[in-house]
């Protein structure tokens, strides 16, 4: 067979290997928006945003109030507020903080009552659940610069509603919500009104964390343009106590830099013995 014969039937997988790195490369550039920011899912996640009152929670409902957020770029975002049951002794101590919560990248804030009623539970605070863009009922399409305008109208809200405004502002991020919250955190340092930061399974930045979910795309991570560039911001709040919260058995991002709880998962660490006592631990330390 000749050399030429040989390199004709090379260029054939070459050839296709070279399509499936062509696809891969546009799939990842055209359709990153609609695989990091998975508000779809699961099914329903748009249109049924469960409420306080379907939670068994004695005076959950009472306590939350529904909100439309607007945004400076003309966007309205769903939020509930839940304020603390003043009646009791540890809300009158603690009831001069708000948790201004960011969740993850699926789901609503529904999804999160629970999460929020264990807090409230805990802290005796109030807790600001605010709705990404294109999230639950909140309109608009969600993209990075999108989602740190929504965050900044959260901590706006706050800043401007006569109840809130004198309290100080605890931020606590989930995953994609600890990018949104370390963002935030570092646009209003210096303001004092952010007492504390706490993460929870949150990453280094988009580029980095796509190896991990899928090791084919390392080498087409540059043309992601959903940035979060956490690892490079961090650095840059230094007057904020910050709380890492991670569980060991993490699937998708890595623990190497953070607290850990050995049976936690990606989506399970928060139900974790210990979780919350951590997080009341720390404010006790560090803010309350």
């Amino acid at each position: 067979m000749s050399i030429a014969a040989i390199f004709s039937y090379v260029r054939v997988p070459v050839a296709v290997v070279s399509s499936i790195a062509a696809s891969a490369s546009g799939l990842l550039y055209w359709k990153q928006n609609e695989l990091i920011y998975q508000r779809n899912l699961p099914p329903g996640a748009r249109t049924q945003v469960p409420r306080p009152e379907d939670y068994p929670e004695p005076n959950f409902a009472e306590t939350t109030e529904e909100l439309s957020i607007p945004t400076p770029d003309g966007e309205r975002l769903g939020a509930y507020l839940i304020r603390p049951d003043r009646k009791t002794i540890e809300a009158r101590r603690s009831n001069n903080l708000t948790v201004l919560m960011f969740h993850g990248n699926a789901g609503n804030i529904g999804h999160r009552l629970p999460i929020a009623t264990v807090l409230q539970n805990y802290l005796h605070c109030n807790i600001l659940m605010l709705e990404y863009r294109g999230y639950g009922r909140s309109t608009g399409t969600p993209d990075e610069k999108g989602l740190n305008v929504d965050a900044q109208a959260g901590l706006d809200f706050i800043r401007t509603t006569q109840d809130l405004k004198n309290t100080g502002v605890v931020l606590f991020g989930q995953s994609l919500g600890g990018a949104v919250a370390i963002q935030l955190a570092a646009r209003n340092a210096g303001s004092g009104e952010i007492k504390a930061l706490i993460l929870e399974n949150t990453f280094t930045s988009i580029r980095k964390l796509i190896p991990t979910v899928l090791p084919v795309a390392r080498y087409i991570t540059p043309l992601c343009h959903q940035i979060w560039p956490s690892e490079e911001t961090l650095p840059k709040i230094t007057d904020i106590p910050i709380l890492f919260l991670s569980g060991l058995q993490d699937e998708i991002v890595p623990n190497k830099i953070l607290e850990r709880f050995k049976e936690g998962d990606h989506n399970s660490t928060v139900a974790c013995h210990g979780y919350f006592d951590a997080i009341e631990l720390f404010l006790e330390n560090y803010v309350i």
